[in-house]
Parts: C-alpha cells; sequence; structure tokens
C-alpha cells in the first residue's frame, strides 16, 4: 500500500475540479509528495472523464488498498464523493474548511477527503490538504476524554457494517463495544 508516511498519495478530479487539484499538487510537490494523478489533468482537456467514474476509480483504489488516502476534487465535491463512497473501505468527507478537515482525519479517520473547486480558494485547499495529510485520528486539535476511543469505536463498526446482516437483525447496529466520550474538554 502507498503510505501517507512515505509521502505517497492519490488525487482525482473532474475538469471543474482540476484547477483545485493542481495548485494542491504544485503546492505538495514542492514539500516531496508523489502524487499520482487519475482523471482530468486541466479543465480545458477535450472529453474530460465524468466526476462519477473518477470518483469510482479513486474508491476502487482505496477499498483495493493501493493507497491510505486520497483527495478527490470536482466543482461541489459531493459528486465524486457519491460515486467513491460507494467502493467498500471509502471513508469520505465533503470538507469546506480548514476545521472539517481537521475533523474529517482526527474525528472520522477518513481516507479520502473530497473539496469543490467552486467553493473552496486554493489557499484554503492547500492548507485544509495539510491539516488531512499531517494528521491522524485521535490528535489534533479536540482534548476530549476517550476522544480517539470514541471515535474509533465508530470508524470499526462502519468498516465492519454489513447491510444485509443489519436487515436481518431488524435494522439494529451490530456493537463492537462501547465507549463514553468525555462531556467537557480536558484543560
Amino acid at each position: 500500500m502507498k503510505m501517507i508516511k512515505d509521502k505517497e498519495l492519490l488525487v482525482g478530479a473532474d475538469n471543474a475540479g482540476a484547477p483545485l487539484k493542481n495548485a494542491i499538487v504544485e503546492h505538495l510537490q514542492k514539500k516531496g509528495w508523489h502524487i499520482t494523478d487519475i482523471g482530468v489533468k486541466t479543465e480545458d482537456e477535450e472529453n474530460p472523464e465524468m466526476f462519477h467514474r473518477i470518483g469510482l476509480k479513486v474508491g476502487a483504489k482505496i477499498a483495493e488498498r493501493e493507497f491510505e488516502r486520497a483527495l478527490i476534487f470536482c466543482g461541489t465535491g459531493m459528486g465524486i464523493h457519491i460515486a467513491a463512497s460507494k467502493c467498500p473501505h471509502v471513508h469520505c468527507a465533503v470538507v469546506e474548511s480548514l476545521p472539517a478537515a481537521l475533523r474529517c482525519i482526527t474525528g472520522n479517520n477518513c481516507n479520502v477527503m473530497s473539496m469543490g473547486a467552486f467553493y473552496v480558494a486554493p489557499k484554503t485547499g492547500i492548507a485544509m490538504a495539510e491539516a488531512f495529510l499531517n494528521h491522524n485520528i485521535g490528535d489534533g486539535y479536540e482534548n476530549w476524554e476517550n476522544f480517539k476511543e470514541f471515535h474509533q469505536l465508530a470508524y470499526d463498526e462502519l468498516e465492519a457494517f454489513d447491510y444485509e446482516e443489519f436487515k436481518k437483525n431488524n435494522f439494529q447496529v451490530k456493537t463492537l463495544g462501547e465507549v463514553k466520550l468525555g462531556e467537557e474538554p480536558l484543560e
């Protein structure tokens, strides 16, 4: 698997997301990142591949454990997110702010982060990508008792989720345990 610790990253964009993707990729490459770019390379590409097809391809590379994390881009970030999320083991978030980017990794352990070029400026996108790539579940800015354990349990239950089993169980979630999140931030 191509790992974040080795500065390996998968990216994908449609024609609307390509300008934001390119600004972020340029920044990351200057910082030594190795980027695998699938999908549209420039916004004026002739016959660009549609957003959902790129999302499915990125999602498949995450599902098949070829890459640890990915960044995806379209006009809103939503369409490509929906497509990538169809693949198993993809935990994707659409983010439009730095706090959301940080939380998607520190609290939700997302392995794919989606941005919309219609709404995210390049400098903000760069800051969000840095937050996503430089953090892991449980670290970051939030200091609550059992923060990591609480969110790790949620991730683990989602990763183990089987819809057919859920239906057979009268739509009751199969739990893997319980963790109580602290009521107030630690000082």
